[in-house]
């Protein structure tokens, strides 16, 4: 699975480690988020997002 790095901040999501502070289970690819989902360090939403 393809990891997304935040364009703002620089936060990478790894679907292998999931966000567990925002309830997203480990194995959650990034296109299986919810669109209100948003970046745990700054708050940018999913279309602040890109592929690593």
């Amino acid at each position: 699975m393809e990891c997304y790095v935040c364009e703002v901040c620089g936060y990478v999501y790894d679907p292998a480690e999931g966000d567990s502070e925002g309830g997203i289970a480990s194995g959650t690819p990034f296109s299986d988020l919810p669109e209100s989902w948003v970046c745990p360090v700054c708050g940018a939403d999913k279309s602040q997002f890109s592929p690593e």
